[in-house]
Order: C-alpha cells, then structure tokens, then sequence
C-alpha cells in the first residue's frame, strides 16, 4: 500500500510552515483543509479525530500521525530531506539550527502571544466601570513585563541576522522556516519596539521564495491575527 503525506491544514495557523517545507523538499502531499470559527476563532471539533487535542499542524504518513511544528519539521527531515535544508552536524551552524529549532516557540512566540492577548484586553469592549482597570491592568503587565522581553528578543534576532544570511548559517533550512510564523508576528506586533529592519528584509526574502509561494497557493492565504 503507498502512503502520501496528507497535511491537515488550519487556516490562518502554524500548517503554513509543513506546507512551505514540503514545497521546497518537493514532496508530494495532500492537504485536508479546516476552518476556524469566524467568532471564536478555534479549530473544528473533527480536528479532534485526527489528533485528541483538536490542534493544527498535524500530518498522517505512512500510518503515523505526527503533531507539533517542530517535530513535524524534523520529522519531514529526517524522513525525506536526503541532507537538504540542515547544516552538517558538528557544525556551528547545526547548533544553531538545533537552536532556533526550538527557540521559535520555546522562546519567542509566548511572549507575541501574551502581546497579543493583552492588546486584546485592553480593545476588546467591556462595561464601563469594568473597561478602565482591566485597560490600566493590561497596559502595566505590558509596558512592565511584555514588551521589555520582547525588545531584548527582538534585538538579538535582528543582530543576529545583521551577521548571518540565515539563521543557521549561509543556506536557507528547515530552522528558518520554524521561525517564520514567529517573525512575521514579530514583524506585524512589535515593529513600535525595536529595531527589526533585518528581520522585515528577511521576511521579504522567504515570501519572494517560489516554495513559499506555492505553500500559499496550495494552503490559501493566512492573516497573523
């Protein structure tokens, strides 16, 4: 029996990196595409039957499922790559692919995350002796909390790209595409920050990639929300 690598595929969500990966591997998939809710914005419940916890990206090959940006990255390498998109190991540049690998949402997306939360708390309507504290709660946590990490955060990603082409080493791997959710929400949230001009001309450079293009073709357009 052959099996084809089917992505299950959330709109507006983390998917759009397996997609672009499998572009530039030139792997051939399947995507099921899903829909989130246009008030709440979850995922659908039948993603539930493909994984337990209802969330995007998963992928199914070969019998298994596999869940997490991460390791489905890794996975794609490990299975299809053929030494593409990763530096050889021993390499200071495999370190850092090991690194940003993980820092992508170990490090960086909580705090876009917690961003994104608290600007809502401090938009979102409430009654209007309520509305003065929460905004006033939101605006401590984050002039006092958020945004000093996030400036630190964005200060050493845009110098690191001041020195490297990519960020592990002088080729485009799999750990630029991790990073690529986190840095255009980076981009779009904390432009006001910092100094993130390395990491806006990056973000040019991976959406003039034709993989890229064609992951949004194939997947549908996304907005950072």
């Amino acid at each position: 029996m052959q099996f084809v690598i089917t992505v299950h595929h959330l709109n507006n969500s983390r998917s759009q990196r397996v997609l672009w990966l499998l572009e530039e591997l030139g792997v051939p998939y399947e995507i099921v595409k899903y829909e989130r809710d246009p008030k709440t914005l979850l995922a659908p419940k039948s993603l539930e039957a493909i994984h337990p916890l209802g969330k995007s990206p998963v992928v199914t090959d070969e019998g298994k499922t596999i869940a997490e940006s991460g390791a489905i990255l890794e996975y794609l390498i490990d299975t299809y790559a053929n030494g593409r998109m990763v530096p050889a190991k021993g390499t200071q540049s495999h370190v850092d692919y090991r690194y940003f690998m993980h820092y992508a949402e170990g490090s960086l997306m909580p705090y876009l995350l917690l961003k994104l939360v608290f600007r809502k708390v401090q938009t979102a309507p409430a009654p209007f002796f309520i509305k003065p504290i929460a905004k006033a709660i939101a605006g401590r946590v984050s002039g006092q909390f958020i945004d000093p990490n996030l400036v630190r955060h964005l200060t050493f990603l845009n110098n690191h790209l001041a020195t490297h082409a990519w960020f592990a080493g002088d080729e485009i791997t799999a750990a630029d595409i991790q990073m690529s959710f986190p840095i255009e929400a980076a981009v779009h949230r904390g432009g006001d920050l910092a100094d993130i001009s390395k990491l806006a001309a990056w973000v040019e450079r991976i959406k003039a990639r034709p993989a890229f293009k064609k992951a949004i073709e194939r997947g549908g357009p996304y907005e950072l929300m």
